[in-house]
């Protein structure tokens, strides 16, 4: 296991398959900027099949034990069933995970489940059909992602279900998604509104904070803190006070986790990320291609070890200090959050 600056391991990879949305989410892809003629990579950028499990090999060597395929909308990439079985065949690999918008998951719910996948994890960010319809920037429907969540049970995953929370926009919602998943067995994660990408138009006053989140639902419905199952755990965990049901929040603005981060990402077209909020990446796509026969596993862990060992990303923590400097930072869509 390998260690950066701070003293933190790198357990978890995210891996983006695709750049490419269905949606237009304005907080990750706002339509006036991802229009319909927006220039998405091309197939030939993309890291193919063979390369994501190599690398994925690789980093499992290293020290991560779990991998999250994201986007983009990770079910655009055609064959996604055939890749999450492949990676769950990793040695060292303990928990495979998928996180998507859940238009196509009716389609695809069984084959991921007979894949090997068991979490899956579906945004929605509101229940109001007229107000989502206007988050996604596509007017989809809240019925299409609920046909999502219900497919996704049916073949026997377990879903937890995503929430951007923006004030002046979905912040009514935030009752209304806890009382509707209570009791369906799903659990729910509020997430502050971050500064991811420079697309988005983020502001400080259009964050609800955790404990504001927390307080709403409180009122009504008592929680109760939880422990966290283990070290790097995103969100923090609170239960219905007499009951086992769970709801997460997860705080990376108003109470930033940096310490305990032990994420890194993977772009669709290869570039390694040791932060969510990076301005640049190390381009491993090419390592490998220009390596090529030549190239052996212990090349690219040595590779992947040293820019894991310089790694002092702590850009949250810097943000609430003020002590971050404005910078561009790489698109939501590109490593999938």
């Amino acid at each position: 296991m390998i260690a950066d600056k701070l003293n933190r391991p790198l357990r978890d990879l995210r891996i983006s398959v695709t750049d490419r949305c269905n949606l237009r989410c304005r907080y990750c892809m706002p339509p006036d900027v991802f229009g319909n003629d927006y220039p998405f990579l091309a197939r030939e950028e993309l890291l193919d099949f063979d390369e994501i499990v190599r690398l994925s090999r690789v980093f499992a060597g290293l020290g991560v034990r779990k991998l999250r395929v994201t986007g983009g909308e990770p079910l655009l990439r055609p064959n996604l069933p055939e890749l999450i079985a492949r990676l769950h065949e990793i040695p060292g690999i303990e928990d495979v995970a998928l996180t998507t918008n859940g238009i196509l998951v009716p389609k695809y719910a069984d084959a991921l489940r007979e894949a090997g996948l068991k979490r899956i994890t579906i945004s929605l960010d509101s229940l109001e059909d007229a107000r989502f319809g206007q988050m996604n920037g596509r007017g989809i429907s809240v019925r299409a992602v609920l046909d999502g969540i219900e497919a996704a049970a049916r073949a026997g995953l377990k879903v937890k279900i995503n929430t951007v929370v923006q004030k002046g926009v979905n912040e009514d919602d935030i009752l209304p998604m806890a009382r509707h998943f209570r009791g369906t067995g799903h659990t729910v994660r509020f997430i502050e509104f971050m500064d991811v990408g420079n697309s988005n138009g983020w502001k400080l006053d259009q964050v609800i904070s955790k404990r504001e989140i927390f307080e709403r639902i409180h009122a009504e419905m008592p929680l109760e803190p939880v422990a966290p199952l283990e070290f790097g755990e995103v969100a923090k965990r609170f239960r219905y006070i007499g009951s086992e049901e769970e709801i997460g929040i997860i705080s990376s603005v108003t109470e930033a986790f940096c310490s305990t981060c032990t994420r890194a990402r993977l772009s669709a077209n290869g570039q390694f990320y040791t932060c969510l909020f990076a301005g640049s990446g190390h381009d491993l796509r090419d390592f490998m291609r220009t390596g090529g026969d030549s190239l052996t596993e212990a090349d690219l862990a040595a590779r992947i070890s040293e820019i894991w060992n310089a790694r002092g990303d702590r850009y949250s923590e810097e943000r609430m200090e003020g002590t971050q400097a404005a910078r561009n930072k790489i698109e939501m869509s590109y490593i999938g959050g």
